[in-house]
């Protein structure tokens, strides 16, 4: 099974996201994979750093970065990591080539395409002790996200992409808050 923690809980201030704003920045090991979620944006790199380094990391142990979508709140952060393939809507990045997008990255973490808050929208599905964790950046801003998002660029598939989640997950990460169980 693989392992999922919470290295930042994100917030985000205003009632539409339109205060400040840090994404819910998730550590997924499985299987040699040390993957860092969504970056972010932070007040110093620093901060980021020390959680890896409470969880026994260093940035350099980073081997993959993934980017639930392409807006600066959740990858502003990621040149932090110059060795680590990124993992994006396009496909997996790395020293200047793209190789295409998998559908796993192990046994345990599958990738699934969340089109809606953004085009380029994608999740990942993540098998843990706990049962399957969703990390899904802006699926979902928190637990009790606002219906109708402001943000979203096709408000349809971002709802069919949330009743996606939900039917597959036990737990989701969403990208401004902590860790919640699907009811």
């Amino acid at each position: 099974m693989a392992e999922v923690k919470i290295l930042i809980q994100g917030f985000t201030s205003g009632d539409n996201g339109d205060g400040e704003t840090c994404p819910t920045i998730t550590l997924v090991r499985d299987q040699g994979i040390i993957m860092v979620v969504d970056p972010g944006v932070l007040k110093s790199q620093s901060v980021l750093a020390e959680a890896l380094k409470r969880e026994g990391l260093d940035v350099t142990d980073v081997n993959l970065v993934f980017i639930t979508h392409s807006h600066l709140d959740h990858y502003r952060n990621i040149g932090m990591f110059a060795e680590a393939k990124t993992v994006e809507y396009f496909g997996i990045w790395h020293q200047g080539q793209c190789a295409d997008l998998p559908n796993q990255l192990s046994p345990a973490i599958k990738i699934i395409k969340t089109p809606g808050h953004n085009y380029d929208g994608l999740s990942l599905l993540v098998k843990t002790d706990l049962g399957r964790v969703a990390v899904v950046g802006d699926v979902f801003w928190q637990e009790n996200s606002p219906e109708n998002d402001p943000y979203a660029s096709d408000q349809g598939k971002l709802e069919e992409s949330r009743r996606k989640v939900l039917a597959l997950a036990d737990y989701v990460i969403p990208g401004h808050g902590p860790m919640f169980k699907v009811k």
